[in-house]
């Protein structure tokens, strides 16, 4: 067990063990993974539990949900106790939510454990204040943007599904996170507490966070707008590719390299928010997700080669977009209080999720009443939205 112990305001990372950063991003890819592996799996999840599309719909709507609710009432336990405990103690629990998935008789304990993954999935988000606490000031966007490349999962879970069932993917998701938790026991150092305010009071100080900090609110508020869009996008795409080109969950997974590409480009948009500001990065990144929605507004009039073209492109753009908002606006709020960065977080997160949570409603609803056009034009209209915000305030 590591003996290191990370002090509040340390500079530079000068105590950080050799790796560690790389780790931490290891942490927040495979939490985070948790959330998405459910998006590709949906047609298989409705055939193998013999649901209806609206009742599996639900799976990522509970999960998203689940997440906004663990950051809200979980995260903020990251400035009151050792951060490492936290994610032992997350770690374990998330495990047993991905095997009760595993296991699920039926839809309804899939439902219920599809919600308990949300909740302790945050565990994401005890991971990346863990790497802006060791990181220099002017280097910040590039430690967020590190972390988040992680987010890559939905390529594993469409591959996984197709060769080897749903079941089987969310066995190897609670084997992942165990072995997590045993790197994270041995590696990982402690961090003490940024603050001794109870636990209640430090649910009673987001109030008064959100109150005082305007740029938090701004961020929030932006990424909310995004998220819809985002998870009406891929949380719909399985769903749109089995019904229009007979492509299995594989395919569907395929599409996360695409996204893949997107969130690769995280680290760039880290040095930019670094060399020209968080604000700048935010607009662009808002620009870049409306125009590839905007894009697969009118692919319907194109051949079918074309249109799964377009839908690649799409997806590397709105990721891109989605991401780069991302690390400008968790560089903003990490920067506001250095003694409340888990709750700054815990609050623009939770916004977020929100928003994706209603993104999978909308885009569900929008889907099965109007068909491909209706959720890109979603995408369009809450990206654009998101762009405008940015732009005012």
């Amino acid at each position: 067990m590591s003996s290191i112990h990370m002090t509040h305001d340390q500079k530079e990372g000068r105590a950080a063990p050799a790796g560690l950063p790389a780790l931490l991003a290891a942490g927040a890819g495979f939490s985070v993974a948790s959330i998405y592996y459910s998006q590709p799996m949906l047609p298989e999840l409705a055939r193998g539990l013999q649901a209806g599309e609206g009742a599996i719909g639900a799976v990522p709507m509970l999960t998203q949900l689940g997440y906004a609710a663990g950051i809200l009432l979980l995260a903020p336990l990251g400035d009151r106790y050792d951060r490492r405990r936290v994610m032992l103690v997350k770690a374990g629990l998330l495990a047993l939510a991905l095997l009760a998935s595993a296991f699920a008789p039926g839809v309804a304990v899939l439902l219920a454990a599809s919600l308990f993954v949300g909740v302790t999935a945050s565990l994401a988000q005890d991971f990346v204040p863990a790497a802006v606490s060791i990181a220099p000031e002017h280097s910040r966007g590039r430690a967020v943007g590190a972390v988040m490349t992680g987010l890559l999962s939905r390529v594993v879970s469409g591959l996984v599904t197709q060769a080897l069932g749903w079941r089987a993917m969310f066995g190897l998701a609670a084997a992942s996170v165990v072995l997590l938790a045993l790197v994270v026991f041995w590696r990982v150092p402690a961090f003490p507490p940024a603050t001794r305010l109870g636990y209640g009071e430090l649910l009673a100080s987001l109030a008064s966070l959100w109150r005082r900090h305007p740029p938090l609110r701004r961020a929030a508020w932006a990424q909310a707008l995004l998220g819809v869009g985002f998870s009406a996008f891929w949380s719909t795409l399985a769903v749109m590719l089995h019904a229009r080109f007979g492509l299995g969950s594989g395919a569907a997974g395929a599409f996360g390299l695409a996204g893949a590409a997107g969130a690769l480009a995280a680290p760039l948009a880290g040095r930019l928010a670094d060399r020209h500001g968080p604000r700048r990065v935010a607009l662009l990144g808002a620009g870049v997700a409306a125009l590839a929605y905007a894009l697969m507004l009118g692919m319907e009039v194109l051949p079918a080669p074309a249109q799964l073209l377009l839908l690649v492109l799409g997806a590397i753009g709105l990721d891109f977009g989605f991401q780069a908002a991302l690390i400008a606006h968790q560089s903003t709020v990490y920067g506001l209080d250095a003694a409340a960065r888990s709750r700054l977080n815990a609050m623009l997160i939770t916004a977020m999720f929100v928003g994706m949570a209603s993104g999978s409603v909308v885009g569900a609803l929008a889907f099965a009443h109007g068909g491909w056009p209706a959720v890109a034009a979603i995408g369009v209209a809450s990206a654009a939205l998101a762009l405008l915000w940015r732009w005012r305030a």
